[in-house]
This record gives structure tokens, sequence and C-alpha cells, in this order.
């Protein structure tokens, strides 16, 4: 079967739009039904139905998050910051909080618990993404115990890790890592593949029992931009997005990069991260120049529609959600037959 990925992509003025007027949504979740729940910087998660009517669930207990400035909001990242979602087995919401630095529980009206906020007593650091496997576990990414996490760009530092978090609290599975982002299992839990953001490559690991083992570099050792999201279709082809550039870029089972999407911005920008990136020496203000309009600082992708195949993309800096057509599924994510 030949790959449903080569010579395919798509242009940004062939994507389309679902919601309006979001606040960092950088994280969504589809269900069967159409229904889309994406991560809000204001403190909770946004449901967007499919004939566009959307609603605001913020969390209850936590204090909404008024902050405004690209500095409070994406460099400080102050007050509540839902960041990567899943569902739990009941269907309410769990949260990796960049802002809080835990993990929470959200049901669909808003009511919050904390989950867990430290590993072996120690906060936890810029808790990222959370996923949980068919043994009811959770697995968390923290990008970095540095505060502000634009630190951890500027030095490369490798103080990120994976927490393994069930019934005996959270335990570290995985360190040394750069920039710890997204994470997903293959179809059968074998493997678990993670996006090191700043060190610009995916790593997997072989899961054994409650252990990663035989870890690697998927693909290749350094993508064209900081890979950010990362999701796997039904052929193979690891898709990851690269925040800042603003591309959607998948890795073939070979090892290839097919680009989908280019919607970046001015290319000298992006030019100048690069080679701060190279230095050591990104700022902030480096990072904000970069980005194009249809999906800045696109951070994420979601497998959704009833046959799988239409990609919606999560950003840092967007206010809607860009969707299109695939012509590959995606894996369904555990809660997908539920």
């Amino acid at each position: 079967m030949t790959n449903p990925l080569i010579g395919f992509q798509i242009a940004p003025a062939e994507l389309s739009y679902i919601g309006h007027d979001l606040e960092r949504p950088e994280c969504i979740l589809a269900e069967q039904d159409g229904t889309l729940w994406s991560a809000d910087g204001r403190g909770g998660v946004m449901r967007i139905d499919p004939d566009g009517t959307q609603a605001l669930i913020l969390q209850k207990g936590t204090e909404a998050n008024t902050a405004s400035s690209f500095e409070d909001r994406l460099v400080n990242t102050t007050g509540s910051l839902p960041n990567g979602l899943t569902f739990d087995a009941n269907g309410d919401f769990l949260i990796a909080n960049f802002g809080t630095d835990r993990v929470e529980r959200m049901t669909r009206d808003g009511e919050t618990s904390v989950v867990i906020d430290n590993v072996d007593g120690r906060p936890f650091g810029k808790a990222n993404f959370v996923t949980r496997d068919t043994k009811g576990r959770l697995w968390l990414t923290v990008t970095t115990t540095m505060n502000p996490w634009t630190e951890h760009v500027k030095t490369n530092s490798r103080d990120g890790y994976i927490a393994l978090i069930d019934e005996r609290g959270a335990r570290i599975v995985a360190d040394d890592l750069c920039g710890t982002n997204e994470l997903r299992f293959d179809a059968n839990e074998d493997w678990l593949y993670v996006a090191e953001t700043t060190s610009r490559n995916i790593t997997r690991f072989r899961v054994d029992g409650d252990t990663l083992k035989d870890r690697e570099i998927y693909g290749p050792t350094v993508l064209p931009g900081f890979c950010d999201g990362i999701a796997l279709d039904t052929y193979g082809n690891l898709w990851t997005t690269l925040i800042m550039a603003d591309q959607l870029v998948a890795i073939t089972p070979e090892g290839d990069v097919l680009t989908i999407l280019d919607a970046g911005g001015d290319p000298a920008a992006l030019a100048r991260l690069d080679e701060a990136w190279r230095k050591g020496q990104v700022t902030p203000e480096i990072m904000q120049a970069c980005g194009g309009p249809q999906c800045r600082w696109m951070a994420s992708l979601t497998f959704g529609g009833p046959d799988l195949k239409t990609v919606y993309l999560g950003s840092l800096q967007g206010t809607t959600i860009p969707y299109f057509r695939s012509p590959v599924a995606g894996l369904p994510l555990i809660y997908w037959n539920a």
C-alpha cells in the first residue's frame, strides 16, 4: 500500500475554520458526534458544537485568568492555563495545567479538583500534557522546571521528564528530556512517542510494564522546527506541528519528513529564531516575531470527524480552529470507541 500522504499538501487558503474569540486553544479534543472541546487560556475549556455554537466552561474554584499581555499570558504563564487535555473514563477532563503546574480534573460543568501536584514531594514544574492508557494509568510530561519556561528555551536545558501516575502516586520514568511536550502511544501501547520540543526531535521508548526502555530518536535527529503536538495515523505516519514555524509535517515509517501545511509568517523572523536557537540566545521577543495569521504558534493537531479524517489545529495565539480533510484516518485515541 502506498503511503496516502505521499504528494498530499494543503495550502493555507484551503483551510476551513470553526470557533471564534478563543483564547490560547492549545489542545483540542474531538468527539464522535462532532463536538469539539478546546483548552482555553481564561482558565477552562470551550465547547464548540458542530453548528458552531460555543460555550466557555470556566474552572470553578480556580480564579479566571485575566492576563492579556504576551509577557504574562505566554511567558510568565500567569494564572490557570489549561494545556494538555484528555478525557477520563467518566468523560470528564484531565488537564495538564501549564499555569498552576499540576494535573487537574474538571467536570463538564466546571467543578475542578487537583489530581496531583508533585512527584516525590517536589512540585512538578511546567505540566504540559497528560494522557491515560488502557490500564487506567496517567502519563504526564513536564516541559521544564524553569520559570519562566523561556529560560529553558534559551539554554536548551534537559530538565524535562515523563511521570507515570497511578494509585501509588507519581514517579519519574524518563528524564534528561529537552522541552518535553505531547506524547502518544502506538495502537498496541508497545511504544510511547514524545516530542522534545527544544531539541527539535521526536523520541520514543518501548513500554515494559511500569518502565520505559530502548530510548531512541524517531526520524530525523533534528527537525526543521520546534516540534510540539504529535499524532499517529492508521498508516503509521507520525504527524507533528512545528510551533512558531507554523508548519505541519509528518514523519513516515521510513523516517522521511513530508510537509503537509506551511502557514508560516515572516521567513526572516524565523531565520533569526533558528540562528538564536543554534547559539543558545532565544528570547521571548525573537519568538514573538514568528508565526503566520492562520494558526499563530501552531501547537497541536487532533483527528476527528466520524471517519477520523478531519484534522483540527490548535495554537497558542490563534482565536479560531483551522481544519482540513486528510487522505488517511488518525489512530483512534483511547476514549474514541469507549
